[in-house]
């Protein structure tokens, strides 16, 4: 009974492993906000990836199939990247520095399509009116940017969402 569900787990394992190289192919910087192209993008794709998994089976029992078989994929992945250093580097990305001791890192920055004036927007969300007053500005692994300033009494707790729109932004 198990062996017509095995073609729905091995599709699944293989639907994971496709959108999770793309994912980060396609980096962080996509998934700190969402806009609706992004949603409609996201629910696009898992329309078109239900039939690679599911194949003909429709039931309902071969929907809880493949997504018990996702659960379990994940769950092991999460496993395996805090046990294992090497794969968790390769499968997830690391927070990148933007600012250091108030100096920008214009090869971060290019890389990572971080506009001076996303970080200018990032500075005044953390109180902050210069980017020199910026002891260390990361771009976290979910896309945030987030800041610790020179000044202790300016330190905040929130975080800035970076915005698809960041493009027009440039001068």
């Amino acid at each position: 009974m198990i062996f017509p569900y095995l073609d729905i787990i091995l599709r699944s394992l293989a639907v994971y492993f496709f959108m999770t190289i793309a994912l980060r192919v396609f980096g962080k910087k996509e998934l700190s906000q969402l806009n609706t192209a992004d949603i409609i993008l996201i629910l696009l794709i898992s329309n078109s990836v239900q039939n690679a998994m599911v194949g003909p089976d429709t039931s309902l029992l071969g929907g809880l199939v493949a997504a018990l078989a996702l659960f379990i994929i994940n769950y092991i992945i999460k496993k395996l990247t805090h046990k294992y250093k090497g794969l968790n580097e390769l499968l997830l990305d690391k927070p990148e520095v933007l600012i250091h001791n108030g100096i920008l890192d214009f090869n971060a920055l290019s890389k990572l399509d971080i506009s001076h004036e996303e970080l200018k927007e990032a500075a005044r969300e953390h109180g902050l009116e210069h980017l020199t007053d910026i002891k260390l500005a990361m771009l976290e692994v979910d896309g945030t940017i987030s800041i610790i300033s020179e000044d202790k009494k300016q330190l905040k707790q929130s975080h800035f969402k970076r915005k698809h729109n960041h493009k027009n932004l440039r001068k």
